[in-house]
């Protein structure tokens, strides 16, 4: 085996399309039985967009129900503000699109199995490497039968935030730490209500409103922490705020029968200074915990994934060892748009989310819209859209599909 990866999410799905594209032999492991998670990341940014274009993916994910959406609004208690426009972004993705991450992790998925090197094992847990004289020879994972063990040249583990491989590995996230976590719920969405997607800022509250058509897809941020506290004062202490924040849901807020009806997400902020070691490579969540701030951490992943593919494939293709340094070219390119990134969100969290939820924020007086500023709107459109160090496929595809 050349390459195994731990992890069927965004950075492990795509990566293993990509190899198994290249003609490398590649196991992809997946702990659940299948990508069925509800309030998962599902904002498909164009920088993602474009990597599905070039791998020919584009119009089969077009095809499945989806929302675009072209520009990011902010709503305070004096008033509404656009933030950032795609629409001016250059050629046909000036929009992110909200997709079930599901519905993403089965297409990429199923365009990978259609190459006879590449596997999918469900149900299987990593939670061991295989080593051998300093080196990570393979990965150790259960599944319903018991034990297995996978030897390959190449061990990726892309098994999020919490990852065993990387524990395995005795790598440990530098922490930056985050002020919030977020509440995420639905509430039905009417004809009458408004048809945009935004940011609700109000000193001591924050939400995120997004419109999936039939339903709202609320996140409301609570202090870090909070949830235990919250959910001590009862259902209403989370009605409340929703109908005071969001007006037109006023009507609503009692579809919200009790707190097993909300997901929280615990918001991690962090990073390793080292990526990898022989045999062994972090990526996505495993490397860099993101906040939800921008919504970029599907992209982060699936850009990780490339510029990993890129510079790997040929080697594992040919069989030969892959040195650490060639390892540590993965990390040198993807480590600075992730520390830009992470900077950016951390200015967020400390000067706005910090502030709104300890109700020392005045909301901001901002123009009604800022994308229209020249250098402003353009670095912001860029950012948001884009990221910091976009990749493209740069391998070619060795073995056509059947």
């Amino acid at each position: 085996m050349s390459c195994v990866i731990a992890g069927g999410g965004p950075a492990g799905a795509v990566l293993a399309l990509l190899l198994a594209r290249s003609g490398v032999e590649v196991t992809l492991l997946e702990k659940h039985a299948d990508f069925l998670r509800d309030f998962r990341g599902d904002t498909i940014h164009p920088s993602t967009l474009r990597v599905l274009d070039e791998l020919g993916l584009a119009d089969d994910f077009l095809k499945i129900p989806h929302r675009k959406v072209y520009g990011l609004d902010m709503v305070t208690d004096e008033g509404h503000a656009r933030m950032a426009s795609l629409r001016e972004l250059p050629g046909p993705y000036n929009y992110i699109a909200f997709v079930p991450q599901w519905d993403f992790l089965n297409l990429v998925t199923t365009a990978a199995a259609r190459y006879p090197s590449f596997t999918l094992i469900m149900n299987a847990k990593a939670h061991g490497l295989i080593e051998e004289d300093g080196v990570v020879r393979g990965v150790r994972y259960t599944d319903p039968s018991g034990e297995h063990e996978v030897r390959a040249s190449l061990t990726v583990a892309a098994d999020g935030r919490g990852s065993d491989l990387r524990r395995a590995a005795g790598f440990t996230p530098r922490e930056f730490g985050a002020p919030m976590d977020v509440l995420w719920f639905r509430l039905p969405r009417e004809e009458t209500d408004p048809d945009e997607t935004f940011l609700r800022l109000s000193s001591g509250h924050l939400m995120v409103s997004i419109d999936r058509d039939t339903y709202w897809q609320l996140a409301y941020v609570i202090p870090k922490g909070g949830f235990d506290r919250l959910r001590e004062q009862g259902i209403d202490a989370l009605r409340q705020p929703v109908a005071t924040l969001l007006p037109h849901l006023r009507d609503r807020v009692s579809a919200i029968s009790s707190y097993d009806e909300v997901s929280m997400l615990t918001v991690a902020l962090n990073r390793l200074e080292r990526w990898h070691r022989p045999g062994f490579l972090c990526i996505g969540d495993a490397a860099h915990a993101m906040s939800p701030i921008f919504g970029v951490g599907i992209n982060l992943a699936v850009q990780d994934a490339v510029a990993t593919a890129n510079l790997l494939a040929g080697s594992l293709r040919s069989g030969a060892p892959i040195p650490d340094a060639t390892l540590h070219r993965v990390q040198e390119r993807r480590m600075w748009p992730t520390k830009v990134t992470q900077f950016a969100q951390r200015t967020v969290q400390d000067r706005v989310i910090s502030p709104a939820l300890a109700r020392r924020l005045t909301p901001p007086r901002v123009p009604a819209n800022l994308s229209r500023l020249p250098v402003v709107g353009a670095i912001v459109r860029r950012f948001i859209g884009l990221g910091v160090r976009p990749e493209h496929v740069a391998i070619q595809e060795v073995q056509p599909a059947g």
